[in-house]
């Protein structure tokens, strides 16, 4: 009798274990997350790894949110679109909370406050967006501003390109007068490849903060909010945000 109890009690461990193990299994979710790799230092490819701070970021609210996930990198145009018609589950990409993405997708609590800054040649009289009539302005595709340009700018004429790397490149060249871009990428690229040959002019434009894009409706939310401010309040976010910035969240 005593060892029919014994079995018995181990065949319930074992079955409650089994249990809890399936549990944590469907807990888990492997997410298509969406992203542009190519805009340093947010993220971008060194080898066959991404890495920059939405990279880093990503990792750690997933890890809380108990998700996987695998990357799958889109031209930054085609990224709200994706996440619209639910092809990917979310994005990370340094994309601006807007009002206008917001009628098409759902966003995550902002979780870096950019705007745009000018870059010009170190050599140019350009101060600002003022000096800009008759120039010729480089833009990224498809972010947010190409309509403010098209609003504020009507005088200069703007040309954009799939990535900012071939927006530099033309501004070294002499092809185009400045560039306007996210204001970390411009800084980050002045005081790196860009070091004494470019500088950057002006004051920020269009203040905004980033998010994270999801499907509307997505439970993918509110689980990643509430893991962001963890990342917050434990000091994980302002970690990896001096390791991409040299310097504390603001």
């Amino acid at each position: 009798m005593p060892k029919f109890h014994i079995a018995t009690g181990l065949l319930a461990a074992v079955l409650a274990f089994s249990a809890a193990s399936l549990g944590a299994t469907a807990c888990a979710e492997d997410l298509t997350v969406a992203t542009d790799s190519s805009f340093v230092p947010f993220e971008f490819k060194d080898g066959d790894t991404y890495i920059g701070f939405d990279m880093d970021l990503l990792a750690i609210l997933a890890k809380d949110a108990g998700v996987t996930y695998k990357i799958q990198t889109m031209d930054f145009n085609g990224i709200v679109p994706a996440v619209q018609t639910k092809q990917v589950d979310a994005a990370i990409a340094g994309i601006v909370i807007t009002d206008e993405r917001k009628k098409v997708v759902d966003f995550s609590d902002g979780y870096y406050d950019s705007g745009f800054l000018l870059l010009v040649r170190a050599d140019s009289d350009i101060k600002g967006t003022q000096d800009l009539a008759g120039k010729v302005m480089a833009l990224k595709s498809g972010g947010a501003p190409v309509e403010w340009s098209k609003t504020n700018l009507p005088d200069t004429e703007v040309r954009q390109f799939p990535t900012l790397e071939n927006a530099y490149l033309e501004l070294q060249t002499g092809r185009i007068d400045a560039v306007m871009g996210d204001t970390p990428t411009i800084l980050y690229y002045v005081k790196t490849a860009g070091a004494g040959k470019v500088k950057a002019v002006g004051e920020q434009i269009l203040a905004a903060p980033y998010g994270i894009a999801f499907p509307k409706g997505s439970p993918l939310v509110e689980k990643f909010n509430a893991a962001l401010k963890r990342a917050k309040d434990d000091g994980e976010y302002a970690k990896i945000y001096r390791k991409w910035f040299d310097a504390d969240p603001k």
